[in-house]
């Protein structure tokens, strides 16, 4: 299954949810991708449409392993087995706590402009995304509607993995996904369209859906208000788009396998385009699995330049449970090796790696070994610094990508530029953060990685480099 756009998943999600009694629903988007589908599903329930945002609070150079969220009114959860093994003091996390919610509430006020929140207190809060990869922000965003005073909470996607789901049950107090396919890859895969949601956008959305709470109907079923009629306009003015049919397809390659690493196998997705010149290996971050929606994006991008992807985790379940694992470079290397060289049994093509924060580290490591011959290396946002011992050992072409706008990592990259030996570059994106979250960022790190590894991994590409070392 294939939804042509957010629309028409918001009218299918909107099919099933108006089977169920929600009571007095309020329906909440997550921004941005997530507004167009809650879009469709409040005009079919008759409910005021509003924004749910959540902001994660990222580890000291780590960011992309949180140590807690923040949401508004307040609303603050904190992980402290996280906070403990990072060891993330009070003054740190109230620095860290305080420029997240300048940036939450800055956020807010372009959405809403001056519109006052939708009062949640004992009202059903409908959550709905456009697709969930790992869920840690829904499951936040369900925290936070129930502690904005939701009495019920159910969140509603259009498709998930089914590892995410389960976990995200068990917060939630319903869960509608309308398909869990058997290899998810990224949410992006299952969308014709999936152009990006701009700001604008959202506001417009925002603007049109939002009601006034005295003409929401308090009929024991949305549908029942009389203010969502199903006809294509709306009470509130403004044209309700048709989407034209959705269509079905499937994704080539051999999606779901287990990955030897040594005596360990770990779970893993492997497509590999017909006529693919190389696979990319991820490594992903610290307290990241496959599932990372950033590493997915970046691996769409690779398959559709026809080249062949491996994301899989580089610890088992147990292992994550002892927090201090995630910062084991050392682990993570030689579970990234072991893959490689499970991964050049299983097919005859070249091999590189993609790493994110401390995978990034691994990466490098793991293409310091003599015996893994790693074609090329990409880092986004990484911590090669964590790899000083072994950077002049590295012989594989290596991009080190960083946002203009992190100016630590950035540091740390160009100092660790200096140590390689091997041909590199250091690649900057302006104005972009740790987690590349703005406008058009991710798509930079995709087009940087996909043009690095065609440049090394395929005959062409390699005829058009020149030797010599050189940076940027």
């Amino acid at each position: 299954m294939r939804f042509v756009d957010r629309t028409a998943a918001g009218k299918r999600l909107a099919e099933e949810l108006e089977r169920m009694d929600l009571g007095d629903p309020v329906v909440l988007g997550l921004p941005r991708g997530g507004i167009p589908v809650a879009y469709e599903v409040a005009r079919a329930l008759g409910a005021p449409l509003d924004v749910i945002a959540v902001r994660k609070l990222g580890v000291p150079y780590q960011p992309e392993l949180g140590f807690g969220a923040i949401g508004e009114d307040g609303v603050r959860i904190m992980n402290d087995d996280v906070l403990r093994v990072a060891r993330v003091g009070p003054r740190e996390r109230a620095e860290i706590e305080q420029d997240a919610r300048e940036a939450l509430e800055l956020r807010l006020r372009r959405y809403r402009g001056d519109r006052p929140p939708v009062g949640l207190k004992d009202r059903t809060a409908v959550i709905v995304d456009d697709g969930i990869a790992t869920g840690s922000t829904a499951f936040a965003a369900c925290r936070v509607a129930r502690a904005r005073g939701a009495a019920r909470v159910v969140l509603a996607v259009p498709l998930a993995p089914a590892d995410a789901l389960a976990w995200l049950r068990q917060e939630a107090d319903a869960v509608v996904c309308l398909y869990s396919p058997e290899y998810f890859g990224s949410v992006g895969q299952w969308y014709v369209d999936f152009a990006q949601t701009g700001d604008d956008e959202v506001a417009a959305l925002l603007s049109r859906g939002a009601m006034p709470e005295e003409s929401t109907a308090r009929t024991g079923r949305g549908r029942g208000s009389g203010t969502g009629t199903g006809s294509g306009t709306r009470t509130t003015g403004g044209t309700w788009p048709e989407p034209g049919p959705e269509v079905a397809g499937r994704l080539t390659g051999d999606p779901e396998v287990m990955v030897g690493a040594g005596p360990t196998s770990l779970p893993g997705n492997l497509v590999v385009p017909d006529g693919a010149p190389g696979i990319v290996a991820f490594a992903h971050g610290s307290g990241s699995s496959r599932h990372s929606p950033r590493n997915q994006a970046v691996a769409s991008a690779l398959n559709r330049a026809g080249f062949g992807t491996l994301l899989f985790d580089l610890l088992t379940p147990d292992e994550e449970l002892d927090r201090t694992n995630v910062f084991d470079i050392g682990l993570l290397a030689e579970r990234l090796t072991l893959a490689v060289l499970w991964l050049r049994r299983e097919r005859a093509l070249p091999i590189g790696c993609f790493g994110a924060s401390t995978g990034a580290a691994a990466a490098l490591m793991s293409a310091a070994e003599p015996h893994t011959d790693i074609a090329a290396v990409v880092s986004r946002g990484g911590r090669p610094d964590l790899a000083a011992g072994r950077l002049a050992e590295v012989r594989a072409p290596t991009l080190l990508i960083v946002g203009g706008a992190d100016t630590e990592v950035l540091r740390l990259n160009r100092q660790a530029a200096g140590r390689l030996r091997c041909e590199h570059q250091v690649a900057v994106v302006p104005g972009a953060t740790h987690l590349f979250e703005e406008p058009g960022a991710l798509e930079a790190v995709a087009h940087l990685a996909t043009e690095w590894f065609t440049q090394h991994m395929t005959p062409h590409g390699a005829a058009a480099m020149s030797g010599p070392g050189r940076t940027r």
